[in-house]
Order: C-alpha cells, then structure tokens, then sequence
C-alpha cells in the first residue's frame, strides 16, 4: 500500500476520530455515518484528509472499523495519524550529546574518554 494511501484511507480518518478514541466510540461514530450516509447527508459522503477532501462510502466505513478492531491494524493507523503537523511544526530533534564512547561510562564500566588522555597512533 502506497504512502498517498495509507494517509488518505487512515481508518481515523475515515471516521472522523483522533487516536485517543476508545472503542465503543469508533463503534458509535460508524453506525452514525453509516446511518448518515444511508440517507444521503452531504456532510457524511467526504472526509478530510492531509491529502485533501475524499469521498466516504458505506464499504470504506465499514473496512475501517473492521481495521481498527484488529490491534495491530489499529495501532498502524494511529501511528499514521498526522493530526495536522507538518514538517514545519514537527519538533527538532536534537541529537544526544553522549557518544558511543561514553557508553562505558555512562554505565560505570569504565572512566570517560576524555580521562584517559590522547588515543595511541
């Protein structure tokens, strides 16, 4: 499954929840959209995504539900789930300031590196 898909079919999304909703939530928004969609409510046939507006059908609701009922399906989604950041407002990582070479140190298995002088050539 492409990167475009996953994003735009997120069971999440499909069901307009964040990844917090517990499962009788999921279970009562679907029977909701499925009833909304049954009667033909505009609002019910699309759903937002980072990749812009996507039509929602009855199938589609139900093969997320389907999905998040599994938990390792359910945790994919949620991993997927941007909730609106983008790389600009992602936070900046910043790198460790310890070193592989500290390790031993660090665990107490050993001085630090900067204690035992200039290394032998």
């Amino acid at each position: 499954m492409s990167i475009a898909r996953r994003v735009a079919e997120n069971p999440l999304l499909v069901l307009g929840l964040g990844a917090g909703a517990s499962r009788i939530e999921i279970e009562r928004e679907a029977q909701k959209l499925l009833g909304m969609i049954e009667l033909g409510f505009a609002e019910a046939l699309t759903y937002q995504t980072p990749l812009g507006p996507r039509a929602r059908t009855a199938e589609l609701v139900r093969a997320s539900v389907a999905a998040l009922r599994d938990p390792a399906q359910r945790l994919a989604a949620e991993l997927w789930l941007t909730d609106g950041v983008t790389a600009a407002s992602a936070p900046k990582i910043e790198a460790p300031r310890e070193t592989w070479a500290d390790a031993r140190a660090i665990l107490d298995w050993g001085p630090r590196p900067e204690a035992r002088g200039p290394r032998p050539e």
